[in-house]
């Protein structure tokens, strides 16, 4: 069992707040479930740093919605099931593609500026597993950003609404009766926040890998705080890994994103030899789902001992590219490449979490008063393997009904302060920044997109004596904290990985 809390406390020494609801998160799951919360309805926001600092805010490609002529919600809950190779939960997805275009019509309403035809209809792309155009998009390939910037606008026209930025969430306090608030650590003290209820939308487990596209905060708090907690955390070994980041020799750097919408609209992938190879993979080709595309990339770069394979734009139009795709035009460009006429060295890595914080169709867990949504939530909705798009859908539509779900029943919870003293010896002094490091090479090498169960039980051993280490450290700054949650979310993936004895989706043996 891990540590009930990190640190010892009394609750009635540490400085207190309260509020109705919590969010921990400032993504676009966490920052729409606010804006859905009623209006009498005192909402407090915490981000682990500045608001920004979040992978929603990263997203290029887009949200996918059936909103086009000729889709239906039918379709779209075809192409998820099948990306999901049969591990859906088939129930969370037809709420899921069943509302998206219900939540896409609120985000146009609060003013959010998505790419439009001539005739004012919403343009729609498509991307990897999806058979129909119905990937609506914002700025080009800045659809993340856009949706952000038009949540944190309405989320500060709220009075009702406050935003607590470089605060780290540090526990859940909860006791038999369920979930009774946090505790949090800001400008060097430790504070209690009371609340009626608390919503996870803390994102995903990105730093737990040596390579990433994740921002640099994600390492995984929620999900480890809710499972010191005793929340329930399934599908923990469905890690996806996405095809085509920038290729870049640089360590630890958080690797550059070319969206999945590059090849949608035609993007090819070769061989360092110059030939196109994903036809031999799949009948979709290039866009086929983001498990198949990644193995495949995996298996031409070991054939020509190459550490990237090329996604080849060069037969586009130049101002098509340019226009379309003007962020990752420009960042190419600035590391010396002109994708208009140069090939684009891309390779797999850490993209996505498709396990995370059990809930079901309203985002409650099963501690009374805890929700989560978006990439910390496992709501069934991916199955073994997302299909692109539905990442920011997930936030959107869960983090929504997170939010009615706590209105139509807040009003039964009262305020009640638990009693804890919580003790905890500290006998070391663990090199947290090495286990870090130890960690993410540990993961990369054998818990990536082939894994074997002897190479995962090895790596399992090393990381459960890193837990017992830093269990007996003094855990006081945020790294050190995040350096044990890192650690659990690490340990939980191996387990359900070496369970899983056969492959499904993104979780791949080759034993």
């Amino acid at each position: 069992m891990p540590l009930r809390y990190l640190n010892g406390f009394d609750i009635d020494k540490l400085k207190k707040e309260t509020c109705d609801v919590i969010v921990i998160g400032s993504g676009v799951a966490g920052l729409y479930s606010a804006i859905n919360l009623d209006r009498d309805l005192k909402v407090l926001i915490i981000s682990k740093e500045t608001l920004a600092e979040n992978n929603s805010y990263l997203a290029q490609g887009g949200i996918a919605a059936a909103v086009a002529e000729g889709d239906m919600p039918e379709y779209h809950f075809e192409d998820t099931i099948k990306a999901g190779a049969g591990a859906c939960d088939e129930a969370a997805v037809k709420v899921l593609v069943q509302q998206a275009p219900r939540d896409i019509e609120m985000l146009c309403s609060i003013g959010t500026n998505f790419d439009r035809n001539p005739d004012g209809t919403l343009t729609t792309t498509r991307e990897g597993g999806h058979r129909r155009f119905r990937i609506v998009h914002a700025l080009g390939d800045a659809t993340g950003r856009e949706v952000f910037d038009s949540l944190l606008r309405e989320c500060k026209k709220r009075s009702n609404i406050s935003i607590l930025e470089n605060c780290f969430a540090v526990d859940i306090v909860s006791d038999p009766k369920g979930c009774k608030g946090l505790i949090v650590k800001i400008e060097g003290e430790y504070r209690y926040i009371a609340s009626k209820a608390l919503i996870l939308a803390s994102g995903g487990v990105g730093q737990v890998y040596k390579n990433t596209t994740n921002a640099a905060v994600i390492t995984g708090d929620g999900m480890a705080m809710a499972y010191r907690a005793g929340a329930e955390l399934t599908n923990m070994e469905f890690v996806q890994f996405h095809p085509t980041a920038m290729y870049s020799t640089a360590a630890y750097e958080n690797k550059f994103l070319i969206s999945e919408a590059v090849r949608g609209e035609g993007g090819i992938l070769r061989n360092t030899e110059g030939k196109r190879f994903m036809p031999e993979y799949h009948e979709m080709a290039e866009v086929a789902p983001r498990d198949i595309v990644a193995r495949a990339i995996f298996t031409e770069m070991r054939k020509t001992g190459s550490p990237f394979v090329y996604l080849d734009v060069t037969h586009k139009d130049p101002e098509f590219i340019k226009t379309r795709f003007p962020n990752i035009y420009k960042h190419c460009l600035k590391e010396g490449i002109d994708i208009t006429k140069e090939y684009i060295p891309v390779c797999p890595v850490q993209h996505y979490f498709m396990g995370g914080i059990r809930t079901d169709l309203w985002g409650q867990t099963n501690i009374k008063g805890l929700y989560a949504c978006g990439e910390a939530a496992n709501t069934g909705v991916h199955g073994a393997n997302r299909l692109a798009s539905n990442s920011l859908l997930e936030g959107l539509v869960y983090g929504r009904r997170c939010a009615e779900k706590i209105n139509s029943t807040v009003a039964e919870v009262n305020l009640e302060q638990p009693e804890i003293q919580y003790k905890r010896e500290n006998i070391s002094a663990a090199d947290t920044s090495g286990i870090r490091e130890s960690i993410k090479n540990l993961m990369n090498d054998h818990a990536g997109i082939e894994r074997n169960g002897k190479d995962m039980s090895m790596a399992l051993r090393k990381v459960n004596e890193y837990i017992a280490l830093l269990e007996k450290d003094s855990l006081d700054s945020p790294e050190d904290m995040e350096t044990l949650n890192i650690a659990y979310i690490a340990s939980l993936i191996l387990k359900g990985a070496i369970r899983r004895k056969t492959s499904i989706g993104s979780h791949y043996r080759i034993d």
